[in-house]
């Protein structure tokens, strides 16, 4: 069930990227104050537009990967991709969490402590990723 969850978190991610990118929803864009400002300059623009669509193709491409594996990998495969989620989700703490609660700090988020929320939303999804590799054996 835990992947089926990240699934459909991710996903509604990646509409809000592709189709609403102003939104304060779904951990789009719209939550940082550099968005907005971004459009005053239209060639920074473009940039931080190429980059979320980047990012929304990644995170397409790795949906894509994650649902081929839920329905066609055998108990070992599961579990393995269980590991490699939880471990890559996790990076999140090494590179994104510092610089998103910088950010928030500075007042360039909006709803403020938006980066707590995420951050807590992250950990409770690899917890219950963990606790379903525990629960089938892996731990």
């Amino acid at each position: 069930m835990t992947p089926i969850a990240f699934i459909v978190l991710e996903t509604t991610n990646v509409i809000a990227l592709y189709f609403f990118p102003d939104t304060k929803y779904a951990s789009s864009v719209g939550v940082f104050r550099a968005w907005s400002l971004s459009k005053q300059d239209p060639d920074m623009h473009a940039f931080v537009k190429y980059l979320v669509n980047w990012v929304a193709g990644t995170k397409l491409i790795f949906l894509g990967l994650l649902v081929v594996i839920v329905w066609t990998a055998d108990d070992r495969g599961l579990l393995l991709a269980g590991v490699v989620m939880a471990v890559s989700i996790s990076s999140f703490f090494w590179r994104l969490f510092p610089l998103s609660r910088g950010m928030d700090r500075a007042g360039q988020m909006e709803p403020k402590n938006d980066s707590l929320v995420l951050a807590g939303m992250i950990a409770v999804m690899v917890v219950l990723i963990v606790g379903a590799l525990v629960i089938t054996g892996i731990g």
